[in-house]
């Protein structure tokens, strides 16, 4: 539900919207997830411009190379030789659910580069100390400040498998694709600001950013699938809901329109009052009856 309330969202704040498969992870990355996303849009009745993009395709693979060789060329990427079980025996402080990286491989000297890299691949890291303080106004979570070296540390582009990061990636395809408007879920407020610092220095602009909240139990946990009653499958199959039942019971649910009535997109364009969404972070999930 939280996947179709962002895409409900993003498409009321948009002109057009494009379709992005975000398939960086091959171990994660399946088909018939990609065919079951496109299927559930399709049947809500989201349209998308252009050909869908996929991270994974080459041409895409080596714009990322490129935007990393530029970080490179600026002096700002380095080499980390952590495992994760590192990082968490380091007991780093946190901020919220932020990892802040301790820069225990920002120092190495080359010749400690060179002996570990003889028996681990590096992740590479881009170094923050100078990006300072970053602002935003986000759409919904209202004006945001980030102070990156404290909030985040330096974090990671490539990781030691060669997987580029999200981070990255991302940034690179809003700009490809013009991108002015980005819509997500408020678990991802804080890659703004290292997405912003990354437009910086990559030359790109920078979109307008709004963060909706999440759907969460009566237990304030995040919707998974141990939530049957919160799944396409069960609204539509148990409870016989169509596209529009269910857009209008989750624009309901955020607040968006006053009452629980059936409401198509187009509908939804002209009575919608997005405002309501203003610094709300969290949305209890109730199944319809």
């Amino acid at each position: 539900m939280g996947n179709i309330f962002s895409s409900m969202i993003a498409a009321l704040v948009a002109d057009k919207m494009i379709l992005r498969i975000e398939d960086l992870d091959p171990d994660r990355s399946k088909q018939r997830f990609v065919d079951a996303v496109m299927r559930d849009l399709d049947w809500f009745g989201f349209e998308w411009v252009g050909e869908v993009l996929y991270q994974s395709a080459a041409q895409r693979q080596q714009a990322y190379a490129a935007a990393l060789g530029s970080l490179e060329d600026q002096g700002l990427v380095y080499p980390c030789f952590c495992s994760r079980a590192d990082l968490h025996s380091a007991r780093a402080p946190h901020r919220g659910e932020e990892f802040i990286y301790q820069n225990t491989c920002k120092h190495l000297s080359a010749s400690e580069r060179a002996e570990r890299a003889l028996t681990r691949d590096p992740a590479l890291r881009l170094d923050v100390k100078d990006a300072g303080v970053i602002s935003f106004d986000d759409r919904f979570q209202g004006e945001r400040d980030y102070d990156l070296p404290c909030c985040a540390g330096d974090f990671i582009v490539r990781r030691s498998d060669g997987v580029f990061a999200y981070q990255l990636a991302v940034v690179v395809d809003d700009a490809a694709t013009g991108v002015t408007s980005v819509v997500r879920g408020v678990d991802l407020l804080t890659s703004t600001p290292k997405q912003i610092y990354l437009q910086r220095l990559l030359g790109f602009g920078t979109p307008e950013y709004g963060h909706v909240p999440l759907f969460v139990d009566e237990e304030g946990r995040k919707l998974s699938k141990r939530n049957e009653d919160a799944s396409l499958e069960h609204l539509i199959e148990q409870l016989g809901m169509g596209p529009r039942d269910i857009l209008g019971y989750l624009a309901y649910l955020g607040g968006i329109i006053p009452e629980r009535e059936p409401m198509s997109l187009e509908q939804l364009k002209r009575y919608a009052n997005l405002d309501a969404l203003h610094d709300v972070r969290k949305i209890v999930w109730r199944a319809p009856r």
